[in-house]
């Protein structure tokens, strides 16, 4: 999404980043991996979590900067252009990484549910934080950022928005991210990540499942999130699940598909805490929940990578706060050892913990049902 290119003139200086400001890009990537067993998996079990988090914003601070990158090499992004885009956190912070490196000011759209810790963050970074006070009526709080940017951008003649539901700048920029994995562990068998606008699974997957024709790719969605056929419903956890059908997510590419419901989440993020030292937010105890059960269920021997999204600071008020979660029933009791199992993304809605092995595009089963009924 992008206004035309004219406006915002810059001077040549801005036009490329200076050699201080290229150096902060130097910080994002080669992120460390932690080997995660007890409790999760028995001794001897278990599975590799790369850790997003040590990124200075998290995993986001790569497509932020690489969507920015091409947008100015193609000249979607004119010289000192104002940056525009809907985000739910992690991605702000990329953005605003970005817009400090190429010189750009960055306007960031989200809603109430952004914690007051990022909002003051991504201030403190330079981004002006725009919040919309109402959802959309069927699109949620997704959409209602998403017309916001629009309305924005007509505000700021040739303003760009990176649309990263959509951009498939957003999945090439993991390409990195997949490198590493393969070169730090040698093999993979099965990937897991979780699914928001569908950037790292896809881009990750894509190529590893070249190098690893066998590799299998298990994404990990919140309840109430329509990413995978369920219907839309207010959602506690941010950073993964949407209201919304991301293109960027490449259904074809996932062997199965697990939603986790916050309290599983909680207990997950908690007990990685208290065994490990690394732990994040809850797309991080999501995934670590079903990673951890493949390692339980799955050969000894087969060689696991789990995709932490980010580390646990910005959700000290919320996932780590006993009050918090006390206060929605997210402390009552630990997950069941299994998920249970459906066999169609849309067999029935989900409340907790659940598998499906048949992933197809949402929006094909909706055709289905249309063609049916003609």
């Amino acid at each position: 999404m992008s206004n035309s290119p004219g406006g915002s003139p810059s001077d040549s200086a801005s036009a490329v980043a200076s050699p201080a400001r290229t150096a902060l890009s130097g910080l994002v990537g080669n992120t460390p991996l932690l080997h995660v067993s007890e409790p999760l998996a028995p001794e001897g079990r278990g599975f590799w979590a790369k850790l997003e988090g040590f990124n200075p914003g998290g995993i986001k601070d790569r497509p932020g900067l690489h969507m920015v990158e091409r947008a100015r090499a193609r000249g979607d992004l004119r010289p000192g252009a104002r940056i525009i885009e809907s985000t739910s956190g992690t991605l702000g912070l990329g953005l605003a990484l970005a817009g400090m490196v190429y010189g750009h000011p960055v306007t960031l759209v989200t809603d109430p549910g952004l914690e007051r810790s990022m909002t003051r963050l991504l201030t403190a970074y330079g981004a002006e934080v725009n919040v919309v006070s109402e959802p959309h009526p069927t699109g949620g709080w997704q959409q209602a950022r998403r017309d916001r940017v629009v309305q924005l951008m007509e505000r700021h003649p040739g303003s760009w928005c990176p649309d990263q539901y959509n951009n498939p700048d957003n999945t090439t920029a993991y390409t990195p991210l997949a490198l590493e994995l393969a070169s730090e562990l040698g093999h993979i068998d099965v990937l897991v990540c979780s699914v928001g606008t569908g950037g790292h699974s896809a881009g990750v997957s894509r190529v590893l499942q070249h190098h690893y024709p066998g590799l299998k790719l298990v994404g990990v969605d919140t309840i109430g999130s329509t990413i995978f056929g369920q219907p839309a419903r207010t959602r506690l956890m941010r950073g993964l699940g949407s209201s919304i059908y991301p293109r960027n997510v490449a259904y074809g590419n996932f062997s199965e598909v697990h939603w986790v419901n916050p309290a599983e989440a909680v207990w997950t993020c908690r007990q990685l805490a208290t065994s490990h030292y690394a732990t994040g937010g809850w797309s991080v105890g999501a995934v670590a929940l079903v990673a951890g059960w493949l390692a339980r269920t799955m050969p000894a021997d087969a060689r696991i990578a789990a995709i932490f999204p980010d580390g646990p600071q910005r959700y000290l008020g919320t996932v780590y706060d006993d009050d918090y979660c006390a206060a929605r029933g997210l402390l009552d009791s630990p997950p069941d050892p299994e998920p249970q199992v459906i066999g169609r993304l849309d067999e029935k809605e989900v409340t907790h913990w659940t598998r499906c092995a048949d992933v197809v595009d949402p929006l094909s089963l909706a055709d289905a049902e249309e063609g049916e009924g003609r």
